[in-house]
Formats: C-alpha cells, structure tokens, sequence
C-alpha cells in the first residue's frame, strides 16, 4: 500500500509539471500575440542577444549591455509590412530584406518597443543598409 502512495505522490508531482509546462506554452504564445504587426512601410525587428562577456572573460555591466542594446546597429527582422518594398521607383532591384535576415542599420534607427523585458524595433524599409549573414562580431564604432 505504502508503494501505490509513492506512485500516486509521483504521478501528482508529474502532472503538475505538465500543467506547468503547458502553461508556460499557453504564455509564450499569448506573449506571441503581442507581437505588433507592421502597417505601411515598416519592419518590425528584434535586437539580437547582447553578449554577457567580452571577448577577454570579463563580465559586461548591465548599463554597458543596455546601452549596447539601445545603440545596436543589428537588428533581425520578424516581419514585413505590407506595403515594405512596393515602391518601384525606390527599389527597381526588388526588396533589400525579407523575414528571417540579420540587417545593419543606423544607431537609434527606429521606434523602440519594450515587450515583456526585450527590446524591439520598427523601420522604415529604406532604413536597412546592408544584410549580414552572420552578425556575430559586428561592433559600434
């Protein structure tokens, strides 16, 4: 009897692990939610992970990786407005981005957003200088 206890005691300890789990899921979507979509011109972006370190080992204080964060010249693009990259006359070679690429922009580019503690971007699509495929090592001057 004392076994089928244990059992049972485990079997409530492994369900509400699930419950957890699934409502962690319920909230990342929900947070997903949130997300804003682009009207017009614009690109909504996310910054990248601000390293913790630098190169040397030594940890980067939490104002340095702010102002890192706020002064980014890497943004990732989440998604596309729908009128981002329609305009002939100013793009005849067609769109300089699509979803899912690494793109350099000026410092400051953009409206900043703050959803659920991490920092967002929307651009203007004339706004992207360059694609990059790996921005790891890109710096500031």
């Amino acid at each position: 009897m004392s076994n089928a206890t244990q059992m049972t005691a485990l079997e409530k300890k492994w369900e509400e692990e699930a419950s957890k789990a699934v409502e962690e899921q319920e909230e990342i979507a929900n947070k997903a939610k949130q997300l804003p979509d682009p009207t017009g011109y614009h690109i909504f972006c996310a910054i990248p992970q601000i390293e913790q370190k630098y190169d040397s080992g030594i940890i980067k204080a939490d104002v340095t990786r702010h102002h890192e964060e706020i002064l980014t010249t890497v943004l990732f693009v989440i998604k596309l407005g729908p009128d981002a990259y329609k305009d002939q006359s100013k793009f005849p070679n067609g769109p300089w981005c699509k979803e899912g690429d690494f793109v350099i922009v000026r410092s400051n580019s953009g409206t900043r957003l703050d959803i659920h503690g991490k920092e967002f971007r929307i651009i203007n699509d004339d706004t992207v200088e360059a694609v990059v495929q790996d921005p790891r090592g890109i710096r500031r001057k």
